[in-house]
This record gives C-alpha cells, structure tokens and sequence, in this order.
C-alpha cells in the first residue's frame, strides 16, 4: 500500500510539472484528486489494510494529498504569471495610464450637506423619519382637514393599504414631538412625493430640509431672523430674499418664501423655494391629545420646508429643475 502511494506521488507530481496551461492543469487535479482520481482509487484501498498499520499509511496519505495540492497551487501560480507577462508583452509600462475622468457630490447632496451644516451651527439636530408614512403623521396630526386638496388621490401617492408616500418631511416634525418634550430644535432632511406635473420648476419626487423650533416665547422675528440668516449664509450677504403672507393649516401665521433668481442669460425673477410659519396651536394639541401628555401646552414655535432643488437652481442660478434627474454627466460634470 505504501507503495503504491509513492508511486501515485512520484507521477501526480511530475504529471503537475509538465502541465502547460490552465486547463491541463484542471484536468490533471481531477485525474488525480477526483472521485475517480488515481489518488482517491488508492485511498480506497485502506479498508484492507490491518489495523495495526492504518496509521501509518492514513499519515502517508495524507502526506501525498498536501503534497499534490501544494505542487498544484504552485504549478498554477506560474502558469498564471505566465499569461499575465504574454499580456503585457510589447506594452511601454514607462508610457502614461490613461487618466480617469474624476467623480464628485450630485448638486442636491452638495446644497444639502451645506444648509445642514449651517443649520447645525445654529443649534438645530438631525431627525429622520420613514418615507412610507399614514395619514396621521402627514395629515391628521399637522392640523389638515379632511377635505384639504392635498388628501386627494390626485394630490398624494396612495398604497391599497392606506399608507401613503409622504408629502412632506413635516411628518418627522410629528414624530419627533411625539417622543421628545420640548425644548425642541431639529432638521429634517429627506425625500418628499407629490402628484405635480414635472415642468420646469416642479418634481412628483423631490427633495426637501424642514426644520421645528419649539419652546416658550418663540416668535415671529425668530422666525425671520433664522431663515434670513440661513438664505444669506448660503448665497451670500447681499441674497434677496421676500416673504409673502401665505395660508398653511398647520402654522399661523403663514408665509411663503422667495429668493431672486439670476441665472445666465436670463433676466432676475423670483423663485418660491419655502413655506413657513408659527405652528398652530391645534397641533401642538392633536400631539398632546395623541400622546395623553400636556407637554406643549403654553409653547410656540416655528416651522419651515425648503426645496433642495429650488436651493440648487438658485446656487448655481440652473434653469430647468428637470436638469437635475436627467443624469446627464455633461451637466452634473460642471459641479465637480
């Protein structure tokens, strides 16, 4: 049995040896190591072997297969060395690579991390929330009456289920008084889905930054104050920047925000980029009632959405909103 063995490692090894490519080397493993491999044929032969002696040849046999697998392995990194030198044959490694044109951040993620960081400079914390939410925290709890246009099937994505896609970040504004007793001061930066015909200055999927500050005596100046200071931070000192009386269920009072827009070759003309207001008292009750507690009872507080978007257009002074989605590395190149 011994015998055998080495004779099976003497010619596996030097079948390995004279082995010219890759396949001829598969086969020789399978010859070899295989179900029906010479190796294997005689390892079968150990049911034969005294007792007394199993040892000796199982150790024996072993010592064949880790030799064999070694000479394999070894036998297939020279042959793999050898097909990558005959790839590189007759190429000038001195020559240049050919350089790779450079990524950088979509101009959406751009604008959001810096109006992000602004606003946590200004005290404001992160929040998130899910995409897929219920009428309570989109509708019900933000003061929106049953009839409002933006409850229609032809204003919101509904699922069979109920559920719907958010409208609006506002939701995690919700959430997050739910949880959290006042002070309250968060960003609420994510997607929002709407059914707007796609034109020029309107997404159906887009995306926004929403913030809530909620405390005693928070005011209408306060109010004014943080969103000019964020406008011009983002723009530059001499932004203009209007806000026009508005109506929204959920604050009171209530404004629309807009920014003047120059983008090149075009003449100035204002862009709605937020809404805002003081949040109404009826939701800080729906939130108490909700959660059985009195905590914002005797609070005001403010709330605003801003479209990233509208905050890119602006920037970079973009003229189509559509640019944004198309993926056209043309365009999204010149932002790098």
């Amino acid at each position: 049995m011994k015998d055998k063995i080495a004779s099976v490692q003497q010619a596996a090894l030097a079948r390995i040896a004279a082995v010219a490519d890759m396949k001829g080397l598969e086969d020789a493993r399978v010859g070899i190591l295989g179900k029906k491999g010479s190796l294997t044929q005689v390892q079968q032969g150990m049911r034969d072997v005294p007792k007394e002696e199993k040892p000796a040849v199982g150790a024996m046999l072993n010592e064949a297969r880790a030799a064999i697998t070694a000479a394999l392995e070894a036998r297939k990194g020279e042959l793999q060395a050898a097909l990558d030198a005959a790839l590189v044959s007759g190429i000038d490694l001195t020559m240049p690579g050919a350089e790779l044109p450079e990524g950088g951040l979509h101009p959406i993620s751009q604008v959001r991390d810096e109006a992000v960081r602004i606003l946590r400079r200004m005290g404001f914390t992160l929040s998130d929330g899910p995409e897929i939410e219920d009428e309570w925290h989109c509708f019900d709890a933000l003061n929106t009456p049953a009839d409002h246009p933006a409850r229609n099937e032809k204003d919101t994505f509904y699922f069979d289920s109920g559920k719907l896609l958010r409208t609006q970040t506002s939701t995690v504004q919700a959430r997050t008084m739910e949880k959290q007793a006042p002070p309250v001061r968060i960003i609420c930066p994510g997607s929002a889905f709407r059914r707007d015909a796609i034109d020029a200055t309107h997404l159906s999927a887009f995306n926004q930054i929403e913030g809530l500050y909620v405390d005693k005596a928070v005011s209408v100046g306060d109010l004014k104050g943080t969103l000019e200071y964020f406008l011009k931070a983002l723009f530059g000192s001499e932004t203009a920047v209007r806000f026009r009386p508005h109506f929204f269920p959920f604050t009171e009072p209530s404004f629309e925000i807009d920014v003047l827009l120059q983008a090149t070759g075009q003449a100035p003309r204002w862009i709605e980029i937020a809404g805002c207001g003081m949040v109404n008292p009826a939701v800080f009750e729906n939130i108490d009632k909700a959660t059985g507690k009195q905590l914002y009872t005797g609070c005001t507080g403010f709330a605003f959405g801003i479209g990233l978007e509208r905050l890119a257009m602006i920037r970079w002074g973009i003229r189509d909103i559509r640019l944004l989605i198309e993926n056209d590395v043309r365009f999204l190149s010149q932002f790098h």
